[in-house]
């Protein structure tokens, strides 16, 4: 490819110009060079083969180093591999599965983060996002997001229904995508395809490695398709801003650094009922629940356990879990 840097005829010529711009082009290498040696070298097919092995023999008793020596021909890596995918929560068993590995103390070393699979996000990114929705304008959109307790501990993934404003938690033991594709699942046999589709034709995540499985939520068991998944750009929570507003009702009633593990998923239906209840002046006055209502009816409500809260008994304060 030619580029125009020096071309004697740049003045006159009318075609389309290319130029070569050194700084841009280091920046661009560094960058490809950091993403290529961050994260685990392992694509999503890869892990659900290794975690088909090893997590249901983990879970009998059996060590990695066992079941590594008797299945050399199911396992492509190595011993120190397999623990460190199982160290940082990549298969379904978990430490505790393993006798020995709870006995002793973890490193200081902070573990590398998990990315799974960065092709996932080709043509999902923020870009794809504008564009589809200016093609499909009145199709509704649900945000996604996680609300941390303690590092390393339980967290709640929250899906905000835009238009009407209501938001659901759902509480979960570890920030994977596992368990963000099991809470689709089980809401997808819980309202059925036409309730379901009609609630998430479009969801909109960050750049959170529990949405590295976009397919997950896309494509049922069947294979067929039920939703469309789209990701915010980097460093912009901003463009799923009414999600990130509504986290500061959760935080009034559950601060900053409490460990989420102490409730229980009741108690989370509560808050977010009391939340979910209380009105706002963008809605005129009337309440998420309200709204929804008006939206997609009382029935779907129901099959959410989604209840209203008079207004003068909600309580947006840490005292509403305590009282319970």
């Amino acid at each position: 490819m030619y580029v125009c840097n020096g071309c004697d005829l740049l003045n006159s010529c009318t075609l389309e110009k290319r130029f070569y711009k050194a700084l841009a082009a280091q920046k661009e290498y560094e960058l490809v060079r950091s993403e290529s040696r961050s994260g685990f070298n392992l694509c999503e097919d890869e892990l659900k083969q290794l975690d088909s092995v090893i997590s249901p023999l983990l879970k009998n008793g059996q060590s990695i180093h066992h079941i590594l020596t008797n299945n050399q021909d199911k396992i492509s890596c190595c011993e120190k591999t397999a623990y460190i995918y199982a160290d940082n929560g990549l298969f379904s068993a978990r430490n505790i599965d393993m006798p020995r590995k709870v006995r002793f103390k973890p490193r200081k070393k902070k573990s590398v983060p998990l990315k799974v699979d960065k092709s996932c996000r080709i043509g999902r990114n923020y870009e794809d996002y504008r564009l589809y929705r200016e093609n499909n304008p009145s199709l509704p959109v649900a945000e996604l997001d996680s609300v941390e307790g303690i590092k390393g501990g339980s967290v709640l993934l929250t899906i905000h229904f835009v238009l009407p404003k209501l938001q659901l938690a759902f509480l979960r033991e570890a920030n994977d995508s596992k368990s963000v594709t099991d809470i689709f699942n089980h809401l997808y046999e819980l309202l059925g395809f036409d309730n379901f589709t009609k609630l998430f034709p479009i969801c909109l995540a960050d750049n959170g490695t529990e949405f590295s499985d976009p397919f997950g939520i896309e494509v049922d068991s069947d294979g067929v398709i039920r939703s469309r998944v789209f990701y915010c750009d980097p460093s912009s929570p901003g463009q799923k801003g009414a999600c990130e507003n509504n986290h500061e009702f959760i935080r009034r009633i559950i601060p900053k650094s409490t460990d989420l593990g102490q409730y229980t998923q009741s108690q989370i239906d509560l808050m977010m009922d009391h939340i979910n209840s209380y009105g706002r002046p963008e809605l005129g006055d009337k309440s998420p629940y309200e709204m929804f209502e008006f939206y997609y009816g009382k029935d779907i409500l129901e099959l959410l356990g989604v209840h209203k809260i008079p207004a003068n008994e909600i309580i947006l304060k840490p005292e509403l879990l305590k009282y319970k």
